[in-house]
């Protein structure tokens, strides 16, 4: 049992250092290559913070452990909002870009919308499997092609994409650092990954508990780590843009492409005890996209942060 506590957090840390590792090496060689910083950031950068939980996931799909599965990506969306979204908000005020307002928060609530659908099977046609079958995991990554068409078009029509890659710093390594930096970010990924399900599960076997409910509250708070990080620093040097496309995009990639990818790879199950936190998921979402209109309108202010910070409180103790 120790060893699991130990196995935690040394796993998450692999992972975020492993993800650091591979988006810094391949961003470096796509630069070498020509490529502009601009689809730099709407692929590497944007492929690499959703990485821990694209390999958590992977990892908990082909063991068969849907509960962790689908638990860690229900968790990471509400903690995006709800505490990622809201630590930042809180500490600075946020406008929010019209384009965001009414194209990337109803594209991500979409997203949430048309998983609650298609994970509940028995209540919707009576039939004997609740979860997402393969067809299901493709057509979430149908919907994930969509969203990067999108996104590159936006990317190609402002010079600007939705995640800041103007402002994204590339450093040139040589050719063979940036290769050893990619294999040993998905050594780090693979590894971590591996011990963050494996110490998930021993203690949740432990204590007691459900899967999920460790999929939705340690696992998820530790694979959003990237996205709080990156917001809360982006938030304190008031770069508002990159903070709140930040959150909006890693949920909508967490369910159409993670999500997707780990149905493909195995269908997984859905137990009703998680629909709490599927309504959970669409109620944040909806409330990030009210709250636009409550008080100075397309700005998230500060009280508004304490309140998702209380609300995603409340639901952990819940």
């Amino acid at each position: 049992m120790i060893l699991s506590y130990l196995l935690l957090p040394i796993g998450f840390a692999m992972l975020l250092k492993g993800a650091d590792f591979l988006v810094d090496g391949a961003s470096s060689i796509a630069k070498r290559f020509g490529v502009s910083t601009l689809v730099i950031g709407l692929t590497v950068v944007s492929f690499g913070t959703s990485a821990p939980e694209l390999i958590v996931n992977l990892i908990a799909s082909m063991q068969g452990n849907s509960d962790i599965a689908i638990g860690n990506i229900l968790g990471s969306n509400i903690a995006n909002i709800l505490l990622v979204l809201g630590v930042s908000v809180a500490i600075f005020p946020m406008s929010v870009k019209n384009g965001t307002v009414w194209k990337e928060i109803p594209f991500a609530l979409l997203a949430v919308v048309i998983m609650a659908l298609m994970v509940n099977d028995a209540a919707i046609d009576g039939g004997a499997f609740s979860g997402l079958t393969r067809i299901d995991g493709f057509v979430l990554i149908a919907f994930f092609a969509i969203f990067l068409y999108y996104t590159f078009g936006i990317g190609k029509a402002q010079s600007v994409d939705a995640f800041s890659a103007e402002k994204i710093t590339i450093h040139k390594y040589s050719l063979g650092r940036a290769s050893l930096m990619i294999v040993l970010g998905l050594i780090g990924l693979t590894v971590g990954g591996k011990w963050i399900v494996d110490a998930a599960v021993l203690i949740a076997t432990t204590l007691g508990v459900s899967q999920a409910l460790i999929g939705l509250t340690v696992v998820a708070v530790g694979t959003s780590l990237p996205e709080l990080a990156t917001s809360a620093v982006a938030a304190y040097k008031k770069d508002v843009d990159m903070a709140v496309g930040n959150v909006v995009g890693s949920n909508i990639f967490n369910i159409f492409w993670i999500l997707g990818a780990s149905a493909v790879i195995n269908p997984l199950s859905f137990s009703p005890l998680l629909m709490w936190d599927v309504f959970m998921m669409v109620f944040s979402t909806v409330l990030l996209f009210s709250f636009l209109f409550i008080g100075k309108r397309y700005v998230l202010e500060r009280w508004q942060g304490v309140c998702f910070i209380l609300i995603y409180v409340g639901y952990v103790v819940s």
